[in-house]
């Protein structure tokens, strides 16, 4: 019942003005920066390893606004699942080399962990004929679950692979031509991760993207999503030269080389909130 009402409201949410909306999450981010004391201390821990010439203040200021970030992108699920397909459309500013998403080659989309995952995923499912596919991980709330299947499949013919279907199936469907939107940049376990620098931390992290696209055969080709007060901008970047190399290490540690330069650009928008640095080497001391 509770699923149901909130999946209602934010159906009323994309009815409304973006500003409303934004303001509405700007709202909710510093509630939840004041009692979501656990996943504050993760975010301060992660920028505080991340950014170490920052000052206390200034870690905390990108603290609280990441919180509001986070749940003004939250909100912004209303109007990219519910609200008008030409609003969603005036929303969504589709830039940069979008010409090397029209390759019908294959294709490897990299997609860091900014609060704009959902709008970059439905600009490209909505802008671009092409059947875009992704991986998606069951949520515990079947009506939520269902909520959100629903709403990354709205626009296109999305196909959103469970993680229980295997290498085999992406692969086969990725050498058709159909892009992988790929989010590979969170801590997955230790199992198959490689420890690579992470703003000179080592961080498991696993090497899915030199594999999908060595396995693949497809070239890589960043898609970074920028929140903005229109809206987002998502922009298509040019395909990564000599990627994927023979060594899957040695790629995912420029992976992540080259993500931080992305992040540096807003680092407030970036999802510090998971425990990034949450297994370590072995021998080494825990940060949580």
């Amino acid at each position: 019942m509770l699923s149901e009402s909130g999946i209602g409201f934010m159906r009323v949410l994309g009815r409304l003005p973006l500003s409303w909306v934004r303001a509405m999450g700007w709202v909710l981010g510093w509630v939840l920066y004041a009692v979501a004391v656990p996943r504050r201390r993760v975010a301060t821990v992660n920028l505080t390893l991340c950014f170490p010439q920052k000052t206390r203040s200034e870690i905390q200021e990108l603290v609280r606004q990441t919180f509001v970030h986070f749940a003004q992108a939250w909100l912004d699920r209303g109007w990219l699942w519910h609200g008008r397909p030409d609003v969603v459309r005036q929303r969504l500013n589709l830039t940069g080399a979008v010409s090397e998403l029209q390759d019908p080659g294959p294709i490897v989309i990299f997609a860091p962990h900014f609060v704009g995952l959902d709008a970059g995923w439905t600009a490209l499912t909505q802008q671009l004929p092409r059947h875009f596919t992704t991986i998606y991980t069951d949520q515990a709330n079947k009506v939520i679950d269902a909520w959100i299947l629903a709403g990354r499949q709205r626009f296109g013919k999305a196909r959103l692979f469970g993680r229980v279907e295997g290498v085999k199936t992406i692969v086969a469907t990725l050498r058709t031509g159909d892009p992988l939107y790929l989010l590979p940049d969170m801590n997955f376990g230790p199992e198959d991760s490689a420890f690579v620098p992470f703003y000179g931390v080592p961080a498991a992290t696993v090497p899915s993207l030199s594999r999908f696209a060595k396995l693949g055969r497809a070239k890589v080709v960043p898609v970074i999503s920028r929140m903005t007060p229109n809206g987002y901008d998502v922009q298509v970047l040019p395909a990564w030269v000599n990627f994927p190399s023979s060594d899957s290490v040695a790629d995912t540690a420029l992976m992540n080389q080259r993500l931080q330069t992305y992040i540096d650009t807003m680092p407030d928008q970036y999802f510090w909130v998971h425990k990034r640095f949450k297994d370590r080497p072995e021998g080494a001391q825990g940060f949580y």
